[in-house]
């Protein structure tokens, strides 16, 4: 307790040189708190659409789907509303929704479509989906659950069938016993999300249309799984592994590969940018102590005349290098947090990127970040090594000190 006194003093002896540290490091901490904040809140915007198009979260289907030849197999799940009663009861889990998709094609007098048909409940997915939300709605009208005889397209497609409302499209899609169904359906309605090859490729009609134009009775191809927290993907997974039997579980990063790839990529680049700047902040304690031993070596070689022991003089430098190290990661916390907050309540205008990247079309022109509490924790502690690893060896350099030639330091 003494050494913990003596340190803290020690700081504030000379305050310039100690705030001048204290001050580099929280504007370092407060920058990577803002950084990850920024980070966090792309992220939701953009990976969270993406994964909102293309499948969720969390896809449950039937065993052998993987290994299928064909990209859009006709697997009946099996007790689909098993698996959605189980995925509802998984904490972190939004929704769970029904689907039944197959490969096929449309045409019309403009040609043939390779397409992905998806049969979906429009009322369930309306609140995660985008597609299915007023604000994308380019023409006509939302799909809805009871629709028969009718299919909902995107901007893409409508473009390249030259079709709109109201016109006749034949669609061809495999059923359960590999069996090609053709329909004749409407257009009641074009989506438009900035995303001409994914609209190009995907459309949807009703889930009870679906069941019944492809012999699939009540069962569905699939259940997806929105969580609410994209990225903790891996404990809902383990935890429906153990309570459901004969299904393939897998997450978004098997579904959509180049997304994960993207993600693992820029956490590496994070991680190189954090590692230099608390290397920068490393430097800065290490000098500030080192200098600091060579300016107070009468008061070492005092230290060492009224019975500090070498060990003990290590200890209080050490202290020191490690109290500048957490004082400065809770200026920066604070500092930090309250710049995020500020930008997470106002946002930050991105509308000028919005062409350059697929899927920030959806997102609108502005990014909110948010303040990750347990990232910040990780910093913070990284903080804190670094600066008990920076006073290692200033303080090993006070220990060696004979008191009596110290004392004679002028």
């Amino acid at each position: 307790m003494l050494l913990l006194k003596l340190a803290w003093r020690n700081l504030w002896r000379n305050r310039r040189r100690t705030l001048l540290v204290v001050m580099a490091m929280g504007m370092m901490m407060s920058f990577l708190v803002m950084y990850d904040g920024m980070l966090f809140g792309f992220e939701s915007a953009v990976y969270g659409n993406a994964i909102k198009l293309s499948g969720g979260n969390i896809q449950i289907r039937a065993n052998g789907y993987e290994d299928s030849y064909s990209p859009n197999p006709m697997l009946p799940l099996g007790n689909g509303l098993d698996a959605v009663q189980a995925a509802e009861s998984q904490p972190g889990v939004e929704v769970a929704l029904r689907h039944a998709n197959t490969g096929g094609l449309v045409t019309n007098r403009a040609g043939a479509f390779s397409v992905s048909i998806n049969g979906i409940e429009p009322e369930k997915e309306a609140p995660v989906n985008p597609i299915f939300q007023e604000e994308f709605l380019l023409d006509g009208r939302l799909l809805k659950g009871d629709d028969e005889d009718v299919i909902f397209i995107g901007k893409g497609l409508a473009d390249a069938m030259e079709i709109g409302i109201g016109d006749r499209i034949t669609m061809s899609g495999k059923a359960t016993n590999d069996e090609m169904r053709k329909r004749t359906m409407t257009v009641i309605g074009v989506y438009d999300i900035n995303l001409p090859s994914f609209e190009r490729q995907s459309l949807y009609i009703s889930l009870s249309e679906a069941q019944l134009l492809y012999d699939l009775g009540d069962e569905v191809t699939e259940v997806i799984l929105y969580t609410e927290i994209t990225g903790k993907e891996n404990p809902i997974v383990e935890a429906l592994n153990a309570s459901l039997t004969g299904y393939e579980i897998s997450t978004w990063k098997t579904a959509i590969p180049e997304l994960s790839s993207t993600v693992e990529m820029k956490n590496a680049i994070m991680t190189g940018f954090s590692a230099v700047l608390l290397g920068i902040a490393a430097i800065g304690i290490f000098n500030i102590l080192l200098m600091s031993i060579y300016e107070r070596t009468k008061e070492i070689g005092l230290l060492g005349a009224i019975g500090l022991k070498p060990r003990q003089i290590t200890m209080l430098f050490l202290f020191e290098g490690i109290m500048i190290g957490l004082v400065g990661a809770l200026v920066g916390t604070i500092m930090g947090y309250l710049i995020t907050s500020i930008l997470g309540f106002y946002g930050i205008n991105y509308g000028f990127a919005v062409d350059m990247v697929d899927y920030m079309a959806l997102m609108g022109s502005y990014i909110y970040p948010a303040f990750d509490f347990n990232l910040t924790l990780q910093r913070a502690g990284m903080v804190a090594i670094i600066s008990t690893l920076a006073a290692l060896y200033p303080a090993m350099e006070a220990s060696r000190r004979e008191p009596a030639d110290a004392l004679h330091h002028v």
